[in-house]
């Protein structure tokens, strides 16, 4: 190879891994997602989060639907909180800041793991195209990737209180926040932890209180609890586009709508805690980390409101999973990475032909290579000594 050539392709490899370049692609994908959406006035989503925030004020109930937006609103009152700096502003404006503010928490996630900046890198380029996917939704799942990262690293760092914060931020704004708690066992301070949460859950559980009512908010929960209930019984449908995950997989292949998610969920919250089991392995920060991934991945496929722009969510322990295997990476592992990159992260684009898009669909397979890494992660932890693994935060 031409000298002057290889230096060239290492100067752009280096260039593509500093944090600032990919700060101003995600920045970029941000804006044009937000611009195209509000130019075809396809945003409903984000009209959702923001009448949140006015129908708090106004004492309305937040899980009806209402003639400014189709569907309804899933996430608990202190969303509210989050998403009235954005709902005061003109909608144009409003929604391309939402969308910078989900990927900036998701950066920050990302970039708060004990590992090499370089890594770290990796990591925020292989999520960069399921970040546009939920970017194009106005999803707070990107933000909430990043603070269930972010309730990994702190803990990490021995900073339980910060930990908490997030674990209950995400939790009362949309549940899947608690499985920051799939961590507690790497932390030494357990009493500062648990009394940080519950200090944590009492002030955010109060805090929308400050723009309506204590009376309204409480019944808000108990109407929330209410709305959960009834959208997971609407989830289950061979059709639609929620119940990408081993449930609906299993649902629509067999064509049985009627099939329970209790033994899924049963069968794998035993295999996710398994490896709870290796205490030994806990001080490896490469044990942690898989157990991160397996717990970003979980949290999407074994839930029936799973959708395509959720996967965002589960691509992040994917990403995390591909960069604690050591180098040189197995024909194997760059293969089950590659196949989850088609058809988990590609699926949904131009890449395939319609009517494959359709089948992929309509059998939640975009679930199927997450599944599969994860039964992976399962094993590798069962199976491996991390104390072997080359993770360097160097």
């Amino acid at each position: 190879m031409n000298p002057a050539k290889n230096i060239n392709i290492k100067s752009i490899g280096a260039f593509l891994l500093k944090k600032e370049c990919i700060a101003i692609v995600y920045l970029l994908l941000a804006i044009i997602a937000s611009s195209k959406q509000y130019v075809h006035h396809t945003f409903n989503n984000y009209l959702i989060f923001k009448y949140v925030y006015w129908h708090t004020i106004d004492f309305q109930n937040l899980y009806n639907n209402y003639p400014e937006y189709l569907d309804s609103n899933h996430y608990g009152p202190l969303f509210s909180v989050f998403i009235a700096p954005f709902a005061l502003l003109p909608d144009g404006l409003g929604m391309v800041l939402w969308n910078v503010a989900n990927i900036l928490i998701l950066l920050w996630g990302i970039y708060s793991l004990p590992i090499s900046l370089n890594k770290r890198a990796v990591i925020a380029w292989i999520c960069a195209h399921e970040t546009l996917t939920a970017l194009f939704s106005f999803q707070f799942n990107i933000a909430l990737t990043g603070v269930i990262i972010l309730s990994f690293s702190y803990l990490l760092k021995k900073k339980e209180i910060q930990s908490a914060f997030f674990i209950a931020f995400g939790t009362l704004v949309k549940l899947y926040g608690i499985v920051g708690l799939a961590f507690f066992f790497f932390t030494k301070n357990k009493v500062k932890f648990i009394i940080s949460g519950i200090i944590a859950f009492t002030v955010l559980f109060a805090l929308p209180m400050a723009i309506s009512s204590p009376a309204f908010i409480i019944q808000s929960y108990g109407d929330w609890y209410n709305s959960l209930v009834h959208k997971n019984d609407l989830n289950a449908s061979l059709t639609s586009f929620q119940d990408i995950s081993v449930m609906g997989m299993a649902r629509r292949i067999s064509g049985n709508i009627n099939m329970p998610n209790g033994p899924f969920l049963l069968g794998g919250l035993l295999l996710f805690a398994l490896p709870y089991l290796r205490i030994k392995q806990y001080k490896n920060l490469a044990f942690r980390l898989m157990l991160l991934a397996s717990t970003l991945i979980f949290t999407v496929i074994f839930s029936s409101g799973s959708e395509s722009p959720t996967y965002i969510i589960a691509f992040a322990g994917v990403a995390i999973w591909f960069i604690v295997q050591q180098n040189p990476k197995q024909p194997w592992v760059i293969a089950l990475f590659v196949f989850a990159l088609l058809l988990t992260s590609l699926s949904p684009t131009d890449i395939f032909p319609k009517p494959v898009k359709e089948f992929i669909r309509l059998y939640s397979l975009k679930a199927l290579p997450c599944t599969i890494i994860w039964l992976t992660i399962i094993y590798q932890m069962m199976k491996q000594d991390f104390e072997s693994y080359l993770i360097s935060d160097k």
